[in-house]
């Protein structure tokens, strides 16, 4: 039965045809030998062989009959789209086309298993055909996230007599800069344009967060725990934190141990804090609500700081705060010393001034003072 036939790529065949030659050529022949049949097949086999390798011969050309160069035929060959030396046995490095690759995977991965993804908010844009409407955009890689205002926020109770879409408008706009989650919910790869929700990565967030449980059957968020928080939006009077898919308001009181007039001083969206959860309550598994604190995630300064000074001695400080109680004067140590007006006129915040120190509550964290000299600037 003749065998059968193989597919045997082009660039393979002479030394294919080689090898089935080699074993009878590699023995020497006697005359004995050459008569027979086989010897005969084996000539022709070998000759040919030889024609094939002259014909497959890369890049050499040979005199013609009148002294013209004939190219001879070239094996086919297809090169690779792109090879990177890499100093490891693994890659270290993308190039452009395995990084576009990369971040199209990781958008249908969340897409298809709800993984969670992490951006950051860079833009807020109103579609021209549809100026009501308001959309956050967040940048993965070269496909841009879009999500919808109702998909990246929870609305108020209370609009104040706004429009609704204003409102949304503004509470996106507070939030630029934000760091956030959020899973893909449709993908146009040609457009490069995928579509979001943060609202559902949060409700995923909490529900591992909030109602999980460790192997002892402890909950992983619970009273004076401390824990990392995104800080989301900013305002005058506090902050808003993420924290484990549950936005937290954090009023001045609780960001700083010493007096602050205005929470966009010292934070904005984008940081992360260490905050310490006060209250949690999972009375209703749909409106988790809890309370926490940045200050009291960290050293009361007050417990040290207060050591260092004493009751008729004079300090240097800095005025950080004016305002109907009196003026408060920022001393070493991170405390803040309550001091009256002085005769000569309050002085403005930032001033370096001197202070008597009158008096010194330890439990209550507290000292105050008199003003008895302030710098003139130059």
């Amino acid at each position: 039965m003749p065998a059968k036939k193989q597919d045997v790529a082009p660039e393979e065949m002479a030394p294919q045809a080689e090898e089935m030659v080699t074993p009878e050529d590699a023995s020497p022949q006697t005359d004995s030998e050459n008569k027979k049949p086989g010897a005969t097949r084996a000539r022709k086999a070998k000759k040919a062989t030889e024609k094939s390798e002259s014909d497959t011969e890369p890049e050499n050309e040979s005199p013609g009959s009148e002294g013209e160069s004939i190219p001879k035929r070239k094996r086919s060959y297809t090169r690779p789209t792109m090879n990177v030396l890499s100093i490891d046995e693994r890659l270290a490095v993308e190039t452009d086309a395995d990084k576009a690759k990369n971040d199209l995977l990781d958008l249908i991965e969340s897409m298809k298993t709800k993984r969670i993804l992490t951006g950051t908010i860079q833009g807020v844009e109103r579609p021209e055909d549809n100026p009501n409407r308001s959309l956050a955009v967040i940048y993965h890689g070269d496909f841009k996230v879009i999500i919808p205002a109702e998909e990246a926020v929870e609305p108020p109770e209370d609009f104040r007599g706004r429009s609704e879409s204003d409102i949304m408008h503004y509470m996106l706009t507070k939030r630029l800069g934000a760091e956030v989650d959020y899973i893909v919910k449709g993908i146009d790869p040609k457009a490069g344009i995928a579509v979001a929700s943060r609202l559902e990565a949060m409700a995923a967030k909490r529900k591992e967060y909030y109602f999980g449980t460790d192997r002892d059957g402890n909950n992983l968020i619970y009273n004076d725990v401390c824990a990392e928080a995104r800080i989301v939006s900013v305002i005058r009077a506090g902050i808003f934190v993420d924290l484990f898919g549950l936005e937290i308001y954090i009023p001045l009181r609780e960001l700083s141990y010493q007096r602050l007039l205005d929470a966009s001083a010292q934070f904005q969206p984008g940081q992360r804090v260490l905050v310490k959860v006060l209250t949690v309550d999972r009375s209703e598994r749909n409106q988790v609500k809890v309370t926490a604190s940045v200050k009291q995630a960290g050293e009361n300064p007050y417990e040290k700081a207060l050591k260092k000074y004493s009751v008729g001695n004079r300090y240097v400080g800095t005025v950080s705060m004016v305002d109907t109680t009196g003026v408060f004067v920022s001393l070493d140590g991170g405390v803040d010393c309550l001091c009256s007006y002085p005769k000569r006129g309050r002085p403005p915040r930032g001033a370096r001034v001197t202070v008597r120190v009158l008096g010194i509550n330890k439990e209550n964290n507290r000292i105050w003072g008199a003003i008895t000299h302030i710098a003139t600037p130059r």
